[in-house]
C-alpha cells in the first residue's frame, strides 16, 4: 500500500511541475524567475483556464496523497 502511494505521489508531483511550467511558458523566461512582465491582467480562457484547473486538481491530489502517506506511515 505504501509503495503504491509513494509511486502515485511521484507521478502527481511530476505532472504538477509540468503543468506549472506550461502555465509560465506564455509569460516568457521572466515568468520562470518570478519577475513581473508589466502587470497586465487578462482573463483565463480556453486552454489557459483548463491548464489552471488541471494544476489546481494536481495540487489537491498531491496534498491529499502526502497527508495520507504521513498518516499511514505514522501508524506503522
Amino acid at each position: 500500500m505504501i509503495t503504491i502511494l509513494e509511486g502515485a505521489i511521484i507521478v502527481i508531483s511530476i505532472a504538477l511541475v509540468g503543468s506549472i511550467i506550461l502555465q509560465s511558458k506564455g509569460a516568457g523566461l521572466g515568468g520562470l524567475s518570478g519577475s513581473d512582465a508589466g502587470g497586465v491582467f487578462t482573463a483565463r480562457r480556453g486552454i489557459e483556464k483548463t491548464l489552471f484547473w488541471v494544476t489546481v486538481i494536481f495540487s489537491a491530489l498531491f496534498f491529499i496523497l502526502a497527508i495520507t502517506l504521513v498518516i499511514i506511515t505514522a501508524h506503522l
